[in-house]
């Protein structure tokens, strides 16, 4: 049976409140926004792994897209700013982030307790 990579399964959970936490604090680009979660301790993101996702983000109209020339320097980029129905979904998400992550943790409490003992 083939080994499932856990790391990227959990962040594929995780990834659209993410790309919508960076994009809340400023519009962002692709690459931009994958540095910063990199920087952030997401170091499984790539920038081609985020584009299906700021897709359905902005079908969905979390999200929209809007192009900057770049400064003489290349092809226009291709922007995302947060939405209202995003910044709803995101606090919504950050509720049930926080609720899941307190009980995954009291669960592991046992896990990490039973390893420094012994």
């Amino acid at each position: 049976m083939p080994r499932m990579d856990h790391r990227s399964q959990l962040l594929k959970g995780v990834l659209d409140m993410c790309l919508l936490a960076i994009i809340s604090e400023e519009p962002s680009y692709g690459y931009e926004m994958a540095d910063k979660l990199s920087k952030r301790g997401l170091h499984l993101t790539s920038e081609g792994s985020i584009y299906p996702t700021l897709s359905r983000m902005q079908r969905s109209g979390l999200i929209t897209g809007y192009f900057v020339e770049a400064d003489g320097s290349g092809p226009p980029r291709k922007y995302y700013r947060i939405e209202k129905s995003g910044t709803e979904r995101l606090e919504e998400w950050t509720r049930e982030w926080v609720d899941l992550r307190h009980g995954v943790d009291q669960v592991l409490k046992g896990v990490t307790r039973d390893r420094s003992d012994g």
